[in-house]
């Protein structure tokens, strides 16, 4: 340390012995490791703000790199944009989703939506030439009934029960009684 060996530091902390005192040596020490902590505190802190002194620079110079570099635009690499793009495509989707299922709902034969009934003479003439025509035809469709009456909307199948089993490493737990 210093320069100092083993000898030469004995012969310093008899003379400080000697000079202070006994009673005042432990003070004087403690003072001065305060003092030494607080150079070496300042010491740190000068260093760190070189530090970051030195990365700020570095960080321009990337920058401008970055920025003089031809081809790239850090514009166009926004994360958000992206992500807002996503964020509508899937609600479009789920938007069209939603009309289809409405559609289907609303309609569920797939056909265009019937008209609304009308009323007046000429829903009276269109009713009474669709009796003619049933009356015409219905002799040759004995034995047949109408579409709608033949289709009966029935219950899916149930499905099989199928019983759950432990996995075959594991075994089972049994009971032990307490008494």
């Amino acid at each position: 340390m210093f320069g100092i060996d083993s000898p030469e530091l004995l012969i310093i902390a008899v003379v400080a012995l000697i000079v202070i005192g006994p009673k005042e040596l432990p003070n004087m020490l403690r003072g001065w490791g305060k003092w030494m902590s607080k150079m070496r505190g300042m010491a740190s802190e000068f260093r760190g703000h070189v530090d970051d002194m030195v990365r700020q620079s570095e960080l321009d110079e990337v920058k401008k790199q970055l920025e003089s570099a031809p081809g790239l635009d850090l514009q166009a690499l926004d994360p958000t944009k992206q992500i807002k793009s996503a964020i509508q495509e899937g609600m479009a989707e789920g938007e069209k989703a939603w009309a289809e299922a409405k559609s289907v709902i609303d309609n569920p034969l797939g056909g265009p939506p019937e008209p609304a009934p009308q009323t007046g003479p000429e829903t009276a003439r269109i009713a009474s030439e669709t009796a003619r025509i049933a009356s015409e035809t219905a002799p040759a469709a004995v034995g047949t009934a109408p579409l709608a009456a033949e289709v009966a909307i029935a219950p899916p199948p149930a499905l099989p029960q199928v019983p759950v089993h432990p996995p075959a490493d594991e075994k089972p737990v049994k009971a032990v009684a307490v008494g």
